[in-house]
């Protein structure tokens, strides 16, 4: 392989973005033969999947789990060889109808929510048969995602039961997304059900994703990608026949080629040389944020590994309840809560102080799980994302930003390109296993 001078070098390549996405590729990359660094603002790798500590524990920022139809993500951990020690859980869901809580576990326990009438229930199975039989979603997205529901589950399960967990993971902004969410979502769930399973069943490797990201920065160093944490990067150039990344507080370094990362509108901010219909698609992906608090509790709330909310005047849109699913040994005895609230980028709600979030979403929480008392709050803390998903609107696909660009060697890749699917590890992983192979011919 020659690099862009003629000579016999290897490819230099630089990754902007040191996530499960950036890390991935830095990976493929690197097997091609290529001479590969990548470059990351935080001062730990994994983006969305890093870790934290929460009290005594070391647990994820975010909650994450591993479906046995996640190929890509099983075959990643495979190689780093912590596929064989996940550990496998039958969970349980529960729901919120603003007074009292309802489990839905089962085909027979949703014929039993009171919510809604047998009927409605029986639409809302077939409308979950027909996403899992749909291959192809672009017709979708010429179709809100309200008419499709309503069309195969009826206006009174759409208003009871659709529309607040709409809203609990778009908030308002469902009424401009596409049927191809919904559809990517049923997907996802329908295949976390084995063959024959009455029950969903999820993963996660002992130790979390600080455990994966330990190991697979250890891969990379061995196999000489090199790592750069605290490098944030604030301008990427296409000149003179080499990419020019320009790092606040440190020299600038020279690729042959260079892959950005990050989310579409922060990419169309640091990237120079990008014609004018190319910045203007990535400007206008739509995003959604997150503020998501964890809690270390002295004891559980419920059997339940989701709950979702009907109540929309909840501050946050779930309670994801991870000692349901991870053994709570992993958690030092304790239980693990995340409240996740998904916001605009630009919502005020990302300024409020921790403090007032705590007392928010505590007040919030009594009300799901009156027994839940704040002296069993062992630690609390706050993650603020301002873009962690594209939306997908009507015709997305169409509007899509490119992967590479008019600028010479000036590539992006992000959850922006996600066209049919939703994001999630083994998405971003997908995509990233893609990308690689496209990139394999690139001198």
């Amino acid at each position: 392989m020659t690099g862009r001078s003629g000579n016999h070098e290897p490819a230099r390549w630089g990754i902007v973005g040191g996530g499960m996405l950036g890390l991935t590729l830095a990976l493929r990359l690197r097997q091609q033969g290529k001479h590969v660094t990548l470059l990351e603002a935080a001062p730990q790798l994994g983006g969305l999947a890093s870790a934290w500590s929460l009290g005594d524990v070391v647990w994820d920022r975010h909650y994450h789990v591993t479906l046995r139809s996640d190929r890509h993500l099983r075959a990643l951990l495979a190689e780093l060889d912590l596929e064989r020690e996940i550990a496998w859980v039958d969970t349980r869901t529960g729901v919120f109808d603003g007074t009292r809580l309802h489990s839905v576990s089962s085909a027979l326990e949703l014929l039993r929510f009171p919510v809604l009438r047998w009927w409605d229930i029986l639409r809302l199975a077939a409308t979950v048969l027909r996403a899992s039989r749909i291959r192809d979603s672009r017709a979708l997205e010429r179709i809100p995602v309200s008419d499709w529901l309503i069309r195969w589950s009826g206006r009174r399960a759409f208003d009871a039961f659709w529309r607040p967990l709409l809203r609990s993971k778009l908030g308002e902004a469902y009424r401009d997304t596409s049927a191809a969410f919904i559809w990517a979502t049923l997907q996802r769930l329908y295949a976390a059900r084995s063959k024959g399973a009455k029950r969903e069943q999820f993963g996660y490797v002992p130790g979390g994703y600080a455990r994966v990201l330990e190991r697979f920065g250890e891969r990379l160093l061995r196999e000489g990608v090199q790592l750069e944490t605290d490098h944030r990067v604030e301008r990427v150039e296409s000149s003179g026949g080499a990419v020019t990344v320009k790092v606040a507080g440190r020299k600038t370094q020279r690729f042959d080629h260079v892959v950005v990362t990050s989310a579409a509108p922060l990419a169309a901010r640091i990237c120079s040389g990008l014609r004018p219909d190319e910045e203007e698609r990535l400007r206008g992906v739509r995003y959604l944020g997150i503020v998501c608090a964890s809690l270390l509790l002295k004891r559980p709330l419920s059997p339940y590994y989701v709950t979702n909310l009907l109540d929309a005047d909840l501050p946050f849109t779930g309670v994801i309840e991870m000692s349901a699913l991870v053994d709570r040994r992993q958690l030092g005895g304790r239980s693990l809560v995340y409240l996740p609230c998904y916001l605009e980028p630009g919502d005020p709600f990302f300024e409020r102080p921790d403090v007032e979030i705590r007392e928010l979403f505590e007040a919030g929480l009594r009300r799901v799980h009156p027994q839940f008392r704040p002296e069993d709050v062992v630690a609390f803390r706050v993650s603020r994302v301002r873009h962690v998903m594209a939306l997908p609107t009507l015709d997305y696909s169409r509007r899509c930003p490119p992967t590479t660009t008019s600028a010479p060697g000036l590539h992006l890749l992000g959850s922006a390109h996600i066209l049919d699917g939703t994001l999630n590890v083994d998405e971003t992983l997908r995509l990233a296993e893609a990308a690689a192979q496209r990139f394999a011919e690139l001198a």
